[in-house]
């Protein structure tokens, strides 16, 4: 399996409302970062509609996507957790939560009915939503004497590490992150450069969400 080196999230909650043969699907997407918050936000939407037939639901975590869950909450089996859950992989999103709310309305939809509906309503909260890309990132402490300033400004700029902190003292001292691509080809260059006489004394940090 490929390592991707950026991931997609929600920026914002989305909604969506499908409606087919007098039921009711009330569709809620989030953002969350582990299974206590999946938690939190089903009993939330149990209470908020208690008086709903079925809260189907489903989610993916981690930055590979290592964690999926799909639960049909009373549905025929894979009729709607799985539906949901293939919204979420199609539209490459991790740390998501999508909650489908039923409201029973009399007339029995059938296997492909209501994994159209499921499958809908699911679509509709992600397409109501925000979808934002972010990297990847490792850290990087450099420490430089005051006249390396601008070879360091420079690698900052060629390869656009976020500066997360800086101080300019006898010893100047610079934290900031690297997109993981990135990561190998600075390293090269800041061997180069101490190579050439720039001193610049650095370290690598683990990886992080960016």
């Amino acid at each position: 399996m490929s390592i991707e080196y950026s991931y997609k999230i929600l920026s914002k909650v989305g909604e969506g409302f499908y409606k087919e043969k007098g039921s009711k699907f009330i569709s809620k997407a989030f953002l969350v970062e582990n299974e206590e918050q999946v938690k939190n936000k089903l009993e939330e939407l149990r209470k908020e509609y208690f008086d709903a037939r079925h809260h189907c639901y489903a989610y993916i975590l981690g930055l590979q996507q290592e964690v999926s869950r799909a639960n049909d909450d009373g549905e025929p089996g894979h009729s709607a957790g799985d539906p949901i859950l293939g919204q979420i992989r199609s539209s490459g999103l991790t740390n998501t939560l999508i909650v489908v709310i039923r409201y029973f309305g009399g007339t029995k939809l059938g296997v492909s009915g209501l994994i159209t509906a499921y499958k809908t309503a699911a679509s509709l909260s992600i397409d109501n939503s925000s979808i934002e890309e972010k990297y990847i990132l490792r850290e990087i402490r450099m420490a430089f004497p005051y006249e390396s300033t601008n070879q360091v400004m420079r690698l900052v700029s060629d390869f656009e590490i976020g500066i997360i902190s800086q101080d300019y003292l006898e010893v100047c001292t610079l934290k900031g992150s690297v997109k993981i691509p990135q990561v190998e080809t600075l390293n090269k260059k800041l061997k180069l450069l101490n190579d050439t006489g720039v001193a610049i004394d650095f370290q690598w940090e683990q990886s992080d969400y960016g």
